[in-house]
């Protein structure tokens, strides 16, 4: 079907929608040849103009990465209706865009909460397995990033969760304190999508800031965010023979991993010292490599894909910023010079990588931390520390503090961990607001520790529940106490 519409016929249709006729939400269509059509049925008045309404759900999530996944679909698969809006075209946020690859462990006992199991299940089933389980292994789950992908795809679909890709959140209007409509910029413009409760999982707490929730950015005693990273693939790679070389010939123990679940890596000025870094610092010395280019390199064998690596580098220097606008385009183009210089330097010379190539980059630079809201409860080093525990946790890790820049290799004893408290992810301010992901309220070197892919899908799980509570109840989630909801719904109970 070919639909043609003059400027004159699309200004009837906007007026007849700002008649006030009902939305019709867009319609799930798994139909190998069909298709679905988004008709506005509505309209809303904004910054003097008529904006159509696109979309109504129970619950609005903004971002679509492992948090706003997990929220999205635990909302809605306790019955209330749910739509995402992705600024990319790919769920899953860094762990797909960002080529993320590897899930790193908890360190906590137990800490996997049912949507977890849920995701490792369908990893499983995919044959993307786990690691070796090593005890030395910082790695959870070896993940791929084109599956990630579809199982996302899969989940939402499953559970009837409406997405809204390539989709930027522009604005908010507000009703009274609480967030009414998001204004999103779409293909077609600008557009509204309503909601009785919004979930924050953009990393960046763009909804928040929108609605004038405090924040803070960077660390507190530097304003500096941690530095990001610029992730890209190699593909035809001898993984046999580097693991021959780098592990047994000159004996790295960084991480006593094999193929298919190996990884190796280096990094500059730190207490220990790492094998490798004298191969980096020879490009150094040869003129391939820039200083910053050998400050921190490490690579993950992407599993399901053989021969291919994930970098895990370059780390772009602490001047580019993930929460200034100009300082992160001017770090993608620095980042991408890295990256070809890496490459090659690693063709050259890294036996093993005699037929490797350039497969891909990342389409998003790996910010560890931007802005963090400031919620009910705020989160410290001192909760990490005194393994804080909480009436209302929704989550725990023994992740180490993990701040880049700042302070590495932190790490509690075995068997320890702390609690996440449902506080941390609402606000005083905004009623029908929940905030889940990197972007709770913490302190900067507690964020770096709760910051890892698996405890902010725990995270964004508990955010879903709340939320889908709260509308079931009528009780807005920033009075939800967690720790009242019976345990059989809850995903994490304190114990």
């Amino acid at each position: 079907m070919k639909l043609k519409m003059s400027r004159r016929e699309f200004m009837k249709i906007s007026s007849a929608a700002a008649a006030g006729l009902m939305l019709t939400p867009i319609t799930n269509n798994t139909g190998n040849n069909a298709f679905s059509t988004a008709r506005a049925k509505g309209s809303i008045a904004y910054a003097g103009r008529s904006i159509p309404l696109l979309y109504e759900a129970d619950v609005c999530i903004v971002g679509g990465g492992p948090a706003g996944v997990a929220a999205a679909y635990t909302a809605s698969q306790r019955g209330t209706s749910a739509v995402i809006i992705e600024k990319g075209i790919t769920l899953g946020g860094l762990q797909t865009m960002g080529n993320v690859i590897p899930c790193m462990t908890t360190w906590a006992p137990d800490s996997d909460t049912n949507y977890v199991r849920e995701v490792k299940k369908r990893l499983g089933a995919y044959g993307i397995d786990y690691d070796d389980h090593n005890d030395k292994s910082e790695v959870g789950i070896w993940t791929n990033p084109e599956v990630m992908s579809l199982i996302y795809d899969e989940l939402c679909q499953e559970a009837q969760v409406e997405i809204l890709y390539n989709t930027n959140l522009v604005d908010v209007i507000m009703d009274g304190s609480s967030i009414s409509i998001c204004i999103v910029q779409t293909i077609a413009g600008l557009m509204a999508v309503k909601a009785k409760t919004f979930i924050d999982c953009s990393g960046d707490a763009i909804l928040a800031r929108c609605a004038n929730v405090p924040s803070e950015c960077g660390f507190e005693k530097t304003g500096k965010n941690q530095p990001m990273s610029f992730r890209f693939e190699m593909g035809g790679i001898d993984l046999e023979r580097v693991y021959q070389y780098v592990t047994l010939e000159l004996g790295d123990d960084f991480c006593p991993t094999r193929p298919p679940h190996y990884e190796f890596a280096e990094a500059r000025h730190r207490t220990k010292q790492y094998v490798l870094e004298k191969f980096m610092v020879d490009g150094v010395k040869s003129g391939e490599l820039t200083e910053e280019d050998a400050e921190y390199m490490q690579a993950f064998a992407i599993v399901g894909k053989p021969g291919h690596v994930s970098m895990n580098c370059p780390e772009l220097p602490l001047e580019f910023s993930a929460s200034d606008p100009l300082s992160y385009s001017r770090g993608v183009r620095a980042g991408r010079k890295m990256i070809h210089r890496i490459s090659q330097y690693f063709i050259k010379h890294m036996p093993g990588f005699e037929n490797a190539y350039l497969a891909k980059e990342a389409s998003m630079l790996g910010a560890r931390e931007s802005w963090r809201i400031k919620g009910k409860y705020y989160m410290t080093e001192d909760d990490y520390h005194n393994q804080a525990r909480f009436k209302d946790a929704v989550a725990r890790t023994a992740w180490f503090i993990d701040a880049h820049g700042e302070k590495v290799s932190e790490k509690l004893p075995k068997g320890a961990y702390y609690e996440i408290p449902y506080r941390s992810l609402i606000t005083n301010e905004i009623p029908n607001l929940i905030v889940a992901g990197r972007c709770i309220s913490a302190s900067f070197i507690l964020q770096a520790s709760m910051r890892i892919q698996l405890t902010c899908m725990s995270i964004g799980e508990a955010a879903g529940i709340a939320a889908a509570w709260g509308i079931k109840k009528g009780i807005s989630p920033n009075n939800i106490r967690w720790e009242e909801i019976p345990e059989n719904i809850r995903s994490y109970v304190s114990r």
